[in-house]
């Protein structure tokens, strides 16, 4: 793995240039750069140095990230999809897509077969972390007495 400090830098920017896009407002940019910058090195570090899968590296990269996302979104009082769709734009498989397509087109079907699964269990995975994070209960809070 390449230094892990310009990865988390580039992936911050990253997001939050999606995140521009998206329309996420400014108070918000810091917020989500740092969930996209988190979930990437995270990845990269169960990918590239614990030697995980692709798959595998990508659900629990997702775990810390939704974690994250949920805690700004309280912290903000902002919902948790303002944080999410940005924070996850770093490991959407979009090559994985590209390639299923592309061997689609050259008529490959093997190839085409091969990436498809793979990016299918990417996305599997994805979706497993951010719904396993979002299973767990929230802190309740105390509600004070009302005063009468």
């Amino acid at each position: 793995m390449r230094n892990p400090l310009f990865q988390f830098v580039v992936a911050a920017f990253a997001t939050i240039f999606f995140g521009v896009t998206f329309q996420v407002p400014r108070r918000h940019f810091v917020a989500c750069g740092i969930v996209g910058a988190v979930g990437w090195v995270t990845y990269l570090l169960c990918h590239d140095v614990a030697g995980f899968s692709a798959p595998a590296a990508t659900l629990v990269a997702v775990l810390p990230l939704a974690a994250l996302c949920r805690l700004f979104a309280i912290r903000f009082r902002a919902p948790v999809t303002l944080f999410l769709l940005c924070g996850i734009f770093p490991l959407v498989p979009g090559a994985g897509i590209y390639y299923t397509a592309y061997y689609f087109l050259q008529d490959e079907g093997a190839l085409c077969a091969e990436r498809g699964f793979e990016t299918l269990k990417i996305a599997l995975a994805i979706a497993f972390g951010i719904a396993l994070v979002s299973a767990l209960p929230l802190p309740r809070h105390r509600r004070l007495p009302s005063k009468k």
